[in-house]
């Protein structure tokens, strides 16, 4: 530190080093504080994201092979899937609709079947009876169905929020990337880069993993289903499909509604239709998934486990849907940050096994 004019001055490399450490701190700080007082809103940014990183991975790949750029490509490729979905939509809507519409009279119906057979159990009947229809139209009842209106058309904003977010990320992730950058100081903005680079690639790497084992699961499930003659094959093989986005979890819920419609044609339609999806199961986490995550990433399943039950205990079904790509992208900043840059470092340095 030197003097002059009587004003103290510290040595411009000083400040440098200071500024560094401080602009790191200041971006995770503002990040857990938003993560505190807003979670809902950063995870549904980060879901946005996510969505953007697959329109602009799959739009640079359509732009390669047209050979025009990545903005046209996104373009391109969205205009695809508007008409497959148009058109396959008004090929295959009516067949869809109509095993919707069976699934959503048939379940009420498995339920009540499901009922009465455990009804001639004490213990199940006990517990039924604390479930009195009084109870289901009470004020408090009627309290909640309004909040559930209420909240399908908060989810119905949300969605459209993030489709905005996902279109604007993909068509220019170069403007947010800057300004990302901005945050921290010149010093650190060639790691941050490298960082932020390595974060798309891991979350773009799960994606592609991921969006391979849901058609899998979905296909399978749903012939799987047809050749044993389970009514509803194509809508449950969709449900399982979609449902595969969340591991571990989501071919639980996904096994429900073909249990249900299973009951009412006996134990062993019931018990075919459990071979069915634990035979899916069993080939997309001892098959595909160990062959797709060789090559793009890989997770250890009990912690993915963990996360999921905490990001569902705090978050709900967002945080449950957004565990696994959050635990993909943590691991890769903490083996980034703190191992690579910290811990292996102190090894190399010492010479400590």
């Amino acid at each position: 530190m030197t003097e002059r004019d009587g004003v103290s001055r510290v040595p411009a490399p000083l400040i440098t080093w200071r500024r560094g450490p401080v602009s790191i701190v200041v971006v995770f700080a503002a990040l857990a504080l938003f993560l505190v007082l807003l979670p809902a809103t950063l995870l549904m940014i980060f879901a946005g994201l996510l969505l953007a990183i697959l329109f602009r991975s799959c739009g640079v790949w359509v732009g390669n092979r047209l050979s025009v750029g990545p903005g046209w490509g996104v373009a391109i490729f969205l205009l695809c899937v508007l008409l497959l979905l148009g058109g396959g939509g008004m090929a295959v809507a009516p067949a869809v609709l109509e095993q919707v519409d069976q699934l959503w009279r048939q379940v009420p119906e498995a339920v009540d079947s499901v009922r009465k057979r455990i009804d001639t159990y004490d213990w199940a009947r006990n517990a039924l009876e604390r479930l009195s229809p009084g109870n289901l139209w009470s004020s408090e009842a009627g309290g909640a169905a309004t909040q559930a209106v209420g909240s399908a058309f908060g989810s119905l904003g949300n969605g459209v929020l993030l489709l905005f977010i996902a279109l604007y990320g993909a068509f220019d992730p170069e403007t947010y990337r800057k300004g990302f950058l901005k945050l921290f100081a010149p010093s650190r903005r060639a790691q941050a880069e490298v960082v932020l680079a390595r974060s798309v690639d891991t979350l773009q790497n799960w994606l592609v993993a991921q969006s391979i084992a849901m058609a899998v699961v979905g296909v399978l499930t749903g012939l799987g289903l047809w050749l044993i003659g389970i009514p509803l094959a194509l809508v449950l093989g969709l449900i399982a499909g979609l449902l595969a986005f969340i591991p571990n979890i989501g071919p639980v819920l996904a096994a429900a509604p073909g249990l249900l419609l299973a009951v009412p044609q006996g134990m062993n339609t019931v018990l075919m239709v459990l071979g069915v999806y634990l035979a899916v199961q069993a080939i997309e986490s001892y098959v595909v998934t160990p062959i797709v995550q060789k090559e793009k990433v890989s997770l250890p399943p009990v912690l993915v486990i963990c996360t999921q039950l905490a990001f569902g205990t705090l978050f709900g079904l967002i945080g449950l849907a957004l565990a696994t790509p959050i635990t993909a992208l943590s691991l890769q900043l903490i083996n980034d940050l703190y191992v690579g840059k910290y811990l292996e470092r102190e090894e190399i340095a010492t010479g400590e096994p």
